[in-house]
């Protein structure tokens, strides 16, 4: 028997196979061995015959493991600990000779050598091991280590190679032995390089998770890693968020990127992801910041992202204690508010999310409320005396910038003010009654700016929960504000009016003197001094009665003033708001009464034909929301609305046509019918019945002046527009009547699926993303729906493969376009599938018709497209439509003459066959004990191949349950102690692991002395 401390190499690989043997004892036995031999090339050809029978396993076994690991920390263990410091510089250069020398130890090399000539291996098994051994080689070597500069190009060159290897497991070890090899500064590093193609272009998510752990940060590398928190794999956006919090200054990150990063994380789907932007980015951004919050605030630029900024606060507050919630709260004065001289974008907005944070948290939450905002009456007053101190520009300061972003920050904290109003306790009558005449003073006065109108009108209508008064208070300041009271003249002083009763009796008196003379004149017949008195008379009582109108002005009551109508477009504007605001806070069951009548007669239709375009949209939005609560408001003016969805300004007709989708939404399309008994079309209906009701505009073109018509071929003729909001509003609005039933129309859902496909879209990010959640969500939800799909399954593919070269609609790829089409019409894709399994599914009817097509013309280049389609479909198991679909694949393959689709029909024929016979062996060994080998059997892949081409009831399944079996054995196979865990998996016990370890162990003794013995 050896001694420990000099032992056999196949020993050491034998007792380095079990996990409990301290592997620093067998390095340093084995490496003592090793120092003692003269000749060390029988010690190299041992230790690579040993490691070689680990290198051809491809399992990640824990035997195999350990026997890696040895290898590399022994490879390692002959170079130079690390440098002590505070040496004399003498010795830092006898130890820098040492290191090269050490460095450039012979079996150090000879290993490296061994595994770089092994790296073309045919086996993906010995690849896979070469790019792991090389990884924690370089892995287990200390930071100031050095190696040969020829080497180091080699294992460069090597590893590059590698990166692209067929398996991702390769791809994931030569990835991460890169990572020493990085440099950042370097404009040019391939490895950098390389680094990126990866994380943009490799399919397999686990690579893209490799790179992100071990890729180093510089100006270059930033934007890729920023674009994987938009990864589609939770996994890889959870690890990039996790890369940006470790290695990325808050400082490194421009606003735009910052006000990004929180904005994806915070609304992430994934919890995880949400979690970890939240207890990792926050924090790491913050500690860096030295915990100020309102410094935080400062580098997002809250203005212009104040959504995203609450939502950033909010966070942050869930993981505060409550004391720390509370400690923030110096800047408030005694009468726990900001000082309006302290008042800046980015307290207010912490003070409005810490009151609304608090709030939400209930009656929990009362007490720490009051100590951080007063109550409802002192906060209307400090309230109205900020909105009174902001200024109103005039055109001429407009064109200042400093003025304007000074009044926009103003403008800024008044909303966060207001927004503020719905955490205050309104309970008590007099508060609320306070509030509520501070908020109506505000909506009247002129100098409010108009921005903050429609807030106004918001919080005065939550305040007040009954409709009619709600209707009453905002009719009373819309008159206030279009008829206000002229100022009456100032009132004269006493004196001011003893002096004109003075001058009156002095008129008076001087009439009467000149009345007596000449009467005087008249009888001595002085007739020209008659005419002269006569003029004088004259003179007087105009006198007079100039100044009984001056008494009788000064002396008439106020409330007799004349009011003047305003009808300037900024004041049409805030009536205009206050008007939308109302409807839309008004229950959609509350009809129109009298005085929402008089407001359309008098405000809202004059205000259409404005020649201001603000005035005439914010009009078009009334006389929209209005006539949701009337129906017969709606009748009225929806010609209107077509006509101002066709002819009026792109934004005017926009809001016209969100109008017109509402009421169809609502009323459906029987409102314009002429006949009301017909109810509309509902979604339960078959899509038959729905085309004939709902009145797409291919069944009721013959019906002259149409609305539904006019309707409908509007949306369509709107689909091919040239401007992307309209092309956008259009399809978002035909998208939500199909998805409701008011629309069903195969014809309409083809122009929808070309929309989506068409090249010209691809930059209207709203419009993809509106089409690719309806269609999703509308195949889903009913079966009626697929048979809508599967109707146009063929209009499209037509469409796609007459397109002429010139259209865009040619570099469509048309495989893409069946293989989502038939996965919206799989049976298995519904929300509520059918529990009856015999029934005929809309596969069934999809692969008649694709038979139909292909008997046709079987010579038609678009014959091995329908296919390969065929396979691909989920049939039902009803014995009648395999029987039919075997006599007609029967007929397709007498005429088909294509032998790529001989293949696909002839491999149809046989799976339609082999699931019938499978059915009936099924049903005749149903009470047949299992067979105890079946597992067996299955771990063996080639066997499971040739088992799947048989009795399958689908190709589609067998290839699913393939791909899932390769992702979760490339999972499984990946390096857990590089690429970090995303999803922790649930703890077996202890006994469950040990059970598990011996029956999936695998033992090299064996294979060593089976080896050993031969030689």
């Amino acid at each position: 028997m050896t001694a420990d401390n000099e032992i056999e190499v196949k020993e050491a690989f034998q007792r380095a196979q079990k996990g409990h043997n301290n592997k620093a004892k067998l390095v340093a036995s084995l490496k003592s061995r090793y120092n003692k031999l003269e000749d060390k090339t029988p010690f190299h050809e041992e230790f690579i015959r040993c490691l070689k029978y680990a290198m051809i396993v491809y399992k990640r076994e824990p035997a195999v493991e350990n026997v890696i690991e040895f290898a590399a920390k022994f490879a390692t263990s002959f170079q130079s600990p690390p440098k002590p410091e505070g040496e004399d510089q003498q010795e830092e250069e006898e130890e820098e000779e040492e290191e090269e020398e050490e460095d450039d130890h012979p079996f150090l090399s000879f290993i490296f050598n061994f595994l770089l000539e092994s790296h073309k291996a045919n086996s993906h098994a010995v690849r896979f091991r070469v790019c792991q051994l090389i990884n924690k080689l370089l892995g287990s070597m200390s930071e100031n280590a050095q190696i040969d500069d020829d080497l180091f190009d080699r294992i460069h060159q090597a590893m590059l190679i590698r990166v692209t290897d067929k398996f991702p497991n390769v791809r994931i070890q030569a990835a991460l032995a890169m990572t020493r090899l990085q440099q950042p500064q370097d404009p040019d590093c391939p490895t950098i390089n390389a680094y990126m193609l990866i994380l943009e272009n490799d399919t397999n998510a686990e690579v893209r998770r490799a790179v992100l752990s071990c890729i180093a940060m510089s100006p270059r590398t930033l934007p890729k890693v920023l674009k994987r928190t938009r990864d589609i794999k939770e996994n890889v956006r959870k690890l990039a968020f996790q890369v940006l919090a470790d290695k990325v200054h808050i400082k490194a990150l421009s606003i735009a990127q910052r006000v990004g990063l929180l904005q994806q994380g915070l609304h992430d789907t994934s919890e995880a992801v949400r979690d970890v932007v939240c207890s990792r980015l926050l924090p790491a951004w913050l500690l860096r910041l030295d915990s100020n919050v309102i410094e935080l605030l400062h580098r997002l630029d809250v203005e212009n992202c104040a959504d995203t900024a609450m939502d950033t606060l909010k966070a942050i507050f869930k993981s505060m204690p409550a004391e720390e919630l509370l400690q923030n709260r110096e800047q408030l004065d005694s009468s726990k508010v900001v000082p309006i001289d302290s008042l800046t974008c980015e307290n207010v907005l912490y003070w409005r999310a810490l009151c609304e944070f608090i709030k939400n948290k209930g009656d929990e939450g009362e007490e720490m409320l009051e100590q951080v905002l007063p109550d409802a009456a002192v906060y209307a007053e400090y309230l109205c005396g900020y909105l009174k101190a902001v200024p109103l520009l005039t055109e001429e300061q407009r064109a200042d910038f400093n003025q304007l972003e000074l009044v926009m920050t103003k403008e800024f904290i008044s909303q966060q003010l207001i927004h503020l109003i719905r955490c205050l306790d309104t309970n008590e009558e007099g508060g609320r009654k306070r509030v509520l005449a501070v908020l109506q003073d505000m909506m009247a006065l002129p100098q409010t700016p108009s921005s903050l109108i429609s807030l106004l009108t918001e919080k005065l209508l939550s305040l007040i929960p009954d409709d009619h008064r709600r209707i009453q208070t905002v009719a009373e300041i819309i008159s206030d504000l279009r008829e206000p009271i002229v100022e009456p003249s100032q009132p004269v002083d006493e004196n001011q009016s003893r002096r004109q009763q003075v001058q009156l009796a002095e008129v008076k008196v001087k009439i009467l003197e000149a009345k007596q003379t000449l009467e005087d004149c008249i009888a001595a017949q002085e007739f020209s001094r008659a005419a002269e008195l006569k003029e004088s008379i004259t003179r007087l009582e105009e006198s007079r009665n100039q100044i009984l109108q001056d008494i009788a002005e000064s002396s008439q009551p106020t409330d007799k003033e004349p009011r003047a109508e305003k009808n300037d477009p900024e004041t049409l504007l805030r009536c205009l708001t206050m008007c939308a605001e109302l409807m839309k806070q008004m229950n959609i069951k509350t009809r129109t009464g009298p005085t929402i009548s008089a407001l359309m007669s008098s405000l809202v239709l004059p205000s259409i034909a404005n020649a201001h375009p603000a005035v005439r949209n914010m009009a078009v939005v009334c006389l929209g929301t209005c006539t949701l609560h009337s129906k017969e408001l709606a009748k009225a003016h929806v010609v209107l609305l077509l006509q101002i969805a066709q002819l009026d300004e792109v934004k005017i007709r926009i809001s016209a046509l969100r109008a017109i989708v509402d009421l169809l939404l609502l009323f459906g399309f029987q409102l314009f019918s002429d006949t009301a008994s017909t109810q509309a079309a509902q979604p339960s209906q078959s899509p038959e019945k729905q085309e004939n009701e709902a009145g797409p505009a291919e069944e009721k073109g013959d019906a002259p002046e149409d609305t539904t018509q006019s309707i409908l071929v509007m949306l369509s003729e709107l689909l091919d527009s040239e401007v992307s909001d309209l092309r956008t509003e259009a399809a978002e609005g035909l998208a939500k009547l199909m998805y409701t039933g008011r629309i069903s129309s195969a014809k309409m859902l083809t122009r929808l699926v070309l929309l989506w496909y068409n090249p010209v879209t691809e930059d209207d990010t709203r419009l993809r993303h509106c089409l690719g959640v309806f269609f999703q969500l509308y195949a889903r939800e009913s079966r009626s729906h697929q048979e809508v799909v599967e109707e146009c399954f063929l209009p499209t593919v037509r469409t796609l493969l007459n397109a002429p070269a010139t259209s865009p609609l040619a570099e469509v790829d048309i495989n893409n376009v069946v293989e989502l089409l038939v996965e919206l019409t799989r049976p298995s894709a519904l929300i509520k599938p059918s529990s009856n399994t015999e029934e005929v599914c809309v596969h069934d009817y999809l692969a008649v018709r694709l038979c139909g097509e292909m008997l046709k013309d079987p010579t038609a280049p678009e014959v091995r497209l329908y296919a390969k389609t065929l396979s691909n479909l989920e049939l039902s198991k009803d014995s009648t439509v395999r029987e039919d679909l075997q006599m007609l694949l029967q007929q397709l393959v007498q005429t088909v003459k294509d032998r790529v689709c001989l293949r696909a029909l002839e491999k149809m024929m046989h799976q339609l066959i082999d699931s019938k016979e499978q059915a009936e062996l099924f049903s005749a060994s149903a009470l047949q004990p299992l067979d105890v080998n079946a597992d067996e059997a299955t771990d063996d892949p080639s066997k499971s191949a040739k088992r799947a081409k048989r009795g399958q009831r689908k190709v589609c399944t067998a290839r699913a349950s393939r791909k899932q079996s390769r992702k979760a054995e490339s999972s499984e196979e990946s390096d857990g102690e590089n690429v970090p865990e995303s999803v922790p998996a649930a703890r077996p016990s202890r006994r469950a692991k040990s059970a598990a370890l011996e029956k999936t162990k695998l033992d090299l003794n064996p294979l060593i002395n089976q080896e050993a013995n031969v030689s």
